[in-house]
């Protein structure tokens, strides 16, 4: 079993580093007191949880620091592998991302400055930092870098590919999916609404699909998104994001935007990532817009 010990200077990232961990797979807890890790560990080791990350920081009382350190030693001793990460920041950092917020510093006592007490965090920490097997800077760090930094260190480079795609057809009448990252129009297309023969069916039967595909903008077009996703593809999966989705979207989301989403899907497929499709608003019944 690993257990990856994340500790740091409040306001430096370590819950949104937990929640990136989770993302690629471990099992993660945020505000784990200290003295409760060593009993936790042996809850994790109990459950089958082979990758545990826990957060300890100063929320969870300064009282128990003194023996996190010997609490990863007695863990190495029965064989867990066991590393801590702090997450730092320079003080200016830390004050202003206080200031964003209107939080207080859980340091702060009667009338002290969000600086004195992030000094006073800096002393207490001193030692956690010293011995930390793992230190990240998060200092100028945009999420999608820290993201990326913790992947390179952490991610389970085992797989070939860590990125999971989804393409999912809608209507734009009916909204643009809230979960998209990429989203492409096909409205420019024929619309086979139009067509009598085909206006009850959907892009799932043949018949709307080789009206869809008779046109030779609609191959080209399918034809751009897969390269676009070939030299994409790679660049998200080494940022650390585990999930893409992509919308395509016609007007009631009925035929061109499923017809499309088909063969996008078993396009990127053939890449080898794995791919799932999903048509939002296939079944809709109504049938006033194509």
């Amino acid at each position: 079993m690993e257990i990856l010990l994340i500790t740091g200077l409040s306001g430096a990232g370590k819950s949104r580093a937990a929640k990136y961990l989770e993302d690629m797979g471990y099992y993660t807890v945020d505000n784990m007191p200290a003295k409760m890790i060593f009993q936790f560990a042996g809850f994790c080791a109990g459950n089958g949880f082979e990758r545990v990350a826990l957060v300890s920081d100063i929320r969870g009382g300064s009282e128990g620091f003194p023996s996190l350190l010997e609490t990863m030693d007695r863990l190495r001793t029965q064989g867990v592998d066991c590393h801590l990460l702090f997450l730092g920041a320079d003080r200016e950092t830390i004050i202003g991302r206080y200031k964003e917020t209107r939080r207080m510093h859980p340091l702060m006592r009667g009338n002290d400055t969000i600086e004195d007490a992030a000094r006073r965090e800096e002393e207490l920490l001193r030692p956690l930092r010293e011995h930390a097997d793992y230190y990240i800077d998060t200092t100028q760090m945009p999420s999608s870098k820290l993201n990326s930094e913790l992947y390179s260190i952490f991610g389970d480079k085992t797989k070939e590919h860590k990125l999971s795609v989804n393409v999912v057809s809608f209507g734009y009448k009916y909204g643009i999916p809230a979960e998209a990252d990429l989203v492409f129009d096909v409205r420019f297309m024929p619309n086979p609404f139009y067509i009598p023969d085909l206006r009850e069916k959907t892009g799932m039967d043949s018949q709307v699909r080789d009206y869809v595909f008779s046109f030779d903008q609609t191959q080209e077009f399918v034809d751009r998104i897969v390269d676009l996703c070939g030299f994409l593809l790679p660049r998200y999966s080494e940022e650390g994001k585990t999930m893409l989705v992509i919308a395509i979207g016609c007007t009631g989301g009925r035929h061109r935007s499923v017809a499309i989403t088909r063969a996008l899907a078993e396009r990127i497929s053939a890449l080898g990532y794995p791919t799932t499709e999903n048509h939002r608003d296939m079944t809709r019944r109504d049938l006033t817009h194509g």
